[in-house]
């Protein structure tokens, strides 16, 4: 106990000069140091598909002046990459079922979004290992916006907006797939749902007695025809 007290005190009384950059890098004193290297958190196109957290960390020259055939090929990239993120999401959240109509619906929104992604050609939209720049980041965010609307659909509506165009129910096509998802579908709509596609529809649907229901036509008895 005496020789380790004896030796904490020696250290503790170590020299003035002996400056901590004397030490060796894997000495506990010695100066940290910065690893700049990329992580596996970096932020790339398989991040954006498994919607995981990430870093903006790509390695990239400093922005410069606008280019035009660099924010083309930030766009033609990022709708490239749309095409296979919308088949994917909408197959495996309708367990390998596809839906070409709410793919094309999903391709739709990524071109609207994929158009304010050229970054004015200032910088590419991603690096060579394909990690996304920190310039890209409201880009990216979009991007995974619209993937999380779309996996919605395709898990909660998908199915019933099948049924709704087979069934030629109003509001029908892309009009279907935000409303039946987000549960704002109007009063007729819901009841040609609740008639004809009650199967489909029962997940996003509420009890049928709280449905309203549009008038019956009558017959005019003089002429036979509807009366509106």
């Amino acid at each position: 106990m005496k020789a380790m007290i004896l030796s904490l005190l020696l250290l503790g009384a170590a020299p003035p000069g002996a400056a901590p950059s004397s030490l060796p890098p894997e000495a506990l004193g010695a100066p940290p140091l910065v690893d700049a290297s990329p992580t596996a958190w970096a932020c790339t196109i398989d991040t954006l598909r498994a919607g995981k957290e990430c870093v903006f960390e790509a390695e990239l020259p400093p922005p410069g002046a606008p280019n035009a055939s660099v924010e083309n090929a930030n766009i033609q990239l990022l709708k490239d990459a749309s095409r296979a993120l919308c088949s994917e999401a909408i197959s495996h959240a309708r367990d390998g079922v596809a839906d070409p109509k709410l793919v094309a619906v999903c391709e739709g929104k990524y071109a609207t979004v994929v158009g304010r992604c050229g970054l004015e050609g200032n910088t590419s939209v991603v690096d060579k290992k394909g990690r996304f720049s920190p310039e890209a980041r409201a880009c990216y965010r979009a991007l995974s916006s619209v993937l999380q609307d779309v996996q919605l659909m395709a898990s909660v509506a998908s199915s019933c907006c099948e049924c709704a165009a087979r069934s030629r129910c109003p509001g029908d096509g892309e009009a279907c797939y935000a409303d039946v998802s987000r549960q704002q579908a109007g009063p007729n709509t819901l009841a040609c749902l609740d008639e004809r596609c009650r199967d489909a529809c029962s997940m996003m649907l509420p009890p049928s007695a709280s449905i309203p229901r549009p008038p019956p036509s009558r017959v005019s008895p003089d002429t036979g025809s509807a009366a509106l």
